[in-house]
């Protein structure tokens, strides 16, 4: 029998993305995963090499860094250790592996990585917007932004540096750039937006050239809550920055500035709860090309720098991800006032929108609605929906077959309700757009039981909808919130589905970043109005269950490190805050949901808080240990050990048995190890 060898490594990363293009990270982690089938198969060492150029790679050399044989089964996170690294360097690097035997693999292909803008004074830009604002309750349209420039010789490459308070999407000589929806994401606006890169060289040519965009208000200055708009700001505002490296190696800068000219156009309203009422016969055709007439453009305003920092994108965004159409013919509402209104079932409850074919004349108005039920007359239910209109409107332009798709909404729906036409639309006219981020399925399964694999359906699908660029608690009434208790309970189920890593990671800046300065940590990250407080039990917790849970689901230590601050500050608080280590004694004013779903079967608040307490120190122990802050976890291993006691003085009878005799006093204080 013919000795076998591995093959090359594959599914090359660096900070858990696949070839990024902005990374800010001076040591980014680089990853790879073992092609041998073989039986009791493993990796004995590795080499990394990591060049300036494809070109050097080739010749198997490492100008940035050669790591040399390693002996080591590491093959994730393993951090950049060469040649320091500048703003916008281009990175390519290869591994091999050896195996049990000692025997090398082939290289893997090359991949690469990219630097983003390291420095705050590589952007030139200036935060741009409009004069048209909107209030509380009130809504302005949509600014659009334009700029041409000129380019005299051959291109080489170019990039596109964007962000923006509220939400983007850039055009260039024509075209969407990127695939990106709802950039730049949600994050604490209050202490740092994302930026991401685009790279663009295909789309510029030498001569004359437009870059545009359109800004809706988002997370930033939208609905996000019950308490209606303007949380991080009266307005949308871009900033953007266009570098063109030309044939002769010089770079041609554009940024956006007060040269920029503005306008409103078909985007009338564009809200996440409210929807989005978009009227076609306002386009205008041509506005994100050279030679464009700017004749009703007014010359754009200039926004004081808010002071925020400008981070790379550390998730995937939110994409595209699958599309889903009618199940049946549509229904049509039985009441005779309303003879244009036809309900279709996609089949599915799904989160993003609806993409629509249809014709007619100028000026007709389609009215769309969602709903994830229906009452037994067969109208949309939407009482769920509380404050939120979720409605989206299209006017007709009267052209053709026009095809409309909401750029800056979405909603949480399995029927849609179209009103406004005289015949209802076939179902190949409807399609579901599903959106949320983009986190490649890590595992699936099935078994016999129609019932458990539905249940896994239903988890599969209650995470997409709910994993859109935050962990929300619900995605289609008037709250779409990030809570932090919903994130811990679920995180480890999440992790088992899909590559969630990156995106907790963000999400966990966030949580950071809105830390009092106590210690304590909010219910709702990012949240609403940019200040923490205390969460209580469950939530709270979140600020060192879910860093601990990705380190046991991804191996990823620096995140426990990035966070080790956050989490030391937040047990320090709950060390402010007990009364005899009992977390939520009776007579404390701090927040505690309790146990928020049950039904006739009251577990005290001061049960749950302390037997929270005692695993959060329990973890920050282990935390501290595995970190090498050898006097924190001693001093966590005798906090927990005190509150453990609280707990069992306080909780649980000389018979062994608990005084409240929930099944959530026992599931807690069997899991958390206290009894």
């Amino acid at each position: 029998m013919q000795n076998q060898t591995a093959s090359a490594p594959t599914h090359l990363r660096c900070e858990y993305l696949d070839n990024p293009r902005s990374i800010d990270v001076l040591a980014p982690r680089l990853s790879w995963r073992l092609s041998d089938a073989r039986r009791g198969a493993r990796q004995s060492a590795y080499q990394l090499l990591v060049a300036s150029s494809q070109e050097v790679l080739a010749t198997g050399q490492g100008d940035l860094w050669d790591s040399g044989r390693v002996e080591s089964a590491q093959s994730v996170h393993v951090p950049y250790q060469g040649v320091p690294l500048i703003s916008r360097q281009r990175v390519y690097w290869q591994v091999r592996s050896w195996d049990a035997d000692g025997q090398p693999s082939p290289w893997s292909d090359p991949a690469c990585w990219e630097m983003g803008l390291l420095q705050r004074d590589d952007w030139l830009a200036q935060w741009i917007g409009t004069a048209h604002v909107g209030g509380k309750f009130t809504y302005a349209p949509c600014p659009f932004l334009r700029k041409e420039l000129t380019i005299a010789q051959p291109i080489v490459s170019a990039r596109l540096y964007v962000t923006a308070l509220g939400l983007y999407e850039m055009h260039l000589n024509g075209e969407c750039v990127g695939d990106a929806i709802f950039t730049p994401g949600a994050t604490t606006v209050q202490k740092r937006v994302q930026y991401q890169v685009y790279d663009v060289t295909g789309m510029l040519h030498e001569g004359n050239n437009a870059l545009g965009a359109v800004l809706a208000d988002g997370w930033y200055c939208g609905n996000i809550s019950i308490d209606r708009r303007q949380h991080g700001g009266d307005r949308p505002k871009l900033f953007a920055q266009l570098e063109v490296t030309l044939a002769d190696g010089t770079r041609q800068t554009l940024s956006t500035d007060a040269t920029w000219t503005t306008a409103t156009g078909p985007y009338l309203l564009a809200d996440f709860q409210e929807g989005e009422h978009y009227d076609a016969r306002f386009e205008m055709p041509g506005w994100d090309q050279p030679g464009f007439s700017e004749d009703c453009w007014r010359p754009a305003l200039v926004f004081d720098d808010p002071g925020i920092a400008l981070v790379a994108t550390r998730s995937e965004p939110v994409r595209l991800i699958q599309e889903l159409h009618p199940i049946t013919e549509p229904l049509q509402r039985p009441w005779s006032w309303q003879p244009m209104c036809y309900v279709y079932d996609m089949g599915q409850n799904m989160v993003g929108r609806v993409r629509i074919k249809v014709s007619g004349k100028a000026g007709t108005t389609v009215r769309l609605r969602f709903a994830e039920m229906l009452n037994p007359d067969q109208s949309i239910y939407t009482t769920n929906l509380r404050a939120a209109a979720a409605t989206d409107y299209y006017i007709l332009s009267g052209n053709g077959e026009e095809i409309y798709e909401p750029a800056f909404t979405f909603h949480g729906f399995r029927y849609v309700e179209v009103y406004g036409l005289p015949d209802p639309l076939p179902p190949e006219a409807i399609t579901g757009v599903v959106l949320h981020s983009d986190m490649p399925l890590t595992g699936d399964f099935s078994t016999s039981d129609v019932l458990v694999n539905q249940l896994q359906h239903n988890i599969l699908w209650g995470q997409k909808g709910n994993f859109l660029e935050i962990p929300t608690d619900c995605p289609q009434r008037d709250e779409r919130l990030g809570w932090t208790g919903d994130a811990q309970v679920f995180i480890r189920t999440a992790a088992f589905n899909m590559q969630v890593a990156p995106f907790f990671t963000k999400w966990l800046q966030a949580m950071e970043d809105i830390q009092t300065p106590d210690g304590a940590i909010a219910t709702i990250v990012p949240t609403v109005n940019g200040d923490g407080h205390d969460g209580g039990p469950a939530w709270a917790d979140a600020a060192v269950i879910c860093p601990w849970t990705i380190y046991l689901c991804y191996g990823d230590k620096q995140l426990l490190a990035e966070r080790y601050g956050m989490m030391t500050r937040f047990v320090g608080f709950l060390e402010q805050t007990h009364r005899d280590y009992i977390r939520n004694y009776q007579g404390y004013n701090g927040c505690c949901f309790g146990d928020w779903l049950s039904t006739n079967a009251v577990t005290p608040n001061d049960l749950i808080g302390t037997a929270f307490f005692a695993y959060s120190t329990a973890l920050m122990a282990k935390i501290a240990g595995l970190l090498g802050h050898a006097d924190d976890a001693e001093h966590f291993t005798e906090l927990h050990g005190k509150v453990r006691d609280a707990f069992r003085r306080r909780f649980v009878t000389p018979d062994g048995l608990l005084a409240c005799g929930t099944q959530t006093a026992y599931i807690l204080a069997i899991y958390f190890e206290l009894l």
